[in-house]
């Protein structure tokens, strides 16, 4: 039986004063529900995107809520000038950066004996690749300072199959990975490297990029017997980058109620 989403919980101050960068920003997604979500519990964002008219409107629409509008920063995540330039900004914004919410990634769908490279690589570029340039720019602002936080966003496909997902299931089991790395890295200077592995998170855009059939049986796997709503996630990733979780690193957090 379906179940309806309860409401969300009001903002409790977890990221006061913090600085927090989010990537693939714009849009109805988990990137702006999470940006959303950090200025609700009292963070300043910086907004990033490769689409620069949605990064506007992201903008405008969190500017009310956060006293300002928040900087924006048009990135391709997939060019490391870019990446760097993006870094760059978010640390000028506010001095520093807290937070860094690696949640830039692309899908698709194609049976492994039909997938060309250039699907293949395209999904692993943006999804494994474009996190670890990221996470590498970060670290070297993060590590000197000996404090930081960085919250990536896997999938369960990381450790579940789905038929036609072999490429976004690897980039996403290979952030899993990097997580763990990363952390076990960063962890003497106090940088904390965690991951939010979500099920099925549905929102206008990825209602348009897979079919509806494919969405309609993925629901039926929830044991709520609905997607999540992109704020639920959200608060994962907004509870690991507080101080509500000091003690974890190199952890993949999943969200799903999905069951075998």
């Amino acid at each position: 039986m379906s179940q309806t989403a309860p409401p969300c919980p009001p903002g409790r101050a977890l990221l006061a004063g913090k600085s927090v960068l989010i990537t693939a920003a714009a849009g109805t997604g988990i990137g702006f529900a999470t940006a959303k979500r950090c200025v609700e519990e009292g963070a300043t964002v910086i907004l990033s995107d490769q689409h620069e008219r949605r990064l506007a409107e992201a903008a405008d629409q969190l500017a009310p809520l956060m006293g300002r509008r928040p900087t924006t920063i048009p990135c391709d995540v997939t060019v490391e000038a870019q990446v760097q330039r993006m870094i760059d900004g978010a640390i000028a914004d506010g001095g520093r950066l807290d937070v860094l919410v690696n949640n830039a990634g692309l899908g698709g769908t194609a049976n492994l004996v039909d997938m060309t490279d250039e699907q293949w690589s395209r999904v692993l570029d943006v999804t494994l690749t474009a996190t670890f340039r990221c996470t590498r720019a970060a670290l070297r602002h993060m590590l000197p300072r000996r404090a930081g936080v960085i919250v990536n966003n896997a999938s369960v496909l990381g450790w579940r199959a789905q038929a036609g997902q072999a490429h976004y299931a690897a980039a996403k089991a290979g952030v899993m990975a990097l997580t763990r790395c990363a952390a076990l890295e960063a962890a003497e200077a106090g940088v904390r490297v965690n991951a939010v592995a979500p099920s099925l998170a549905l929102h206008r855009f990825l209602e348009k990029s897979a079919p509806k059939a494919l969405l309609d049986e993925l629901v039926t796997r929830e044991a709520f017997g609905r997607a999540a709503e992109p704020w639920e996630v959200a608060n994962v990733i907004v509870f690991l980058a507080s101080d509500y979780s000091t003690y974890m690193t190199g952890e993949i957090v999943s969200v799903s109620s999905q069951h075998p």
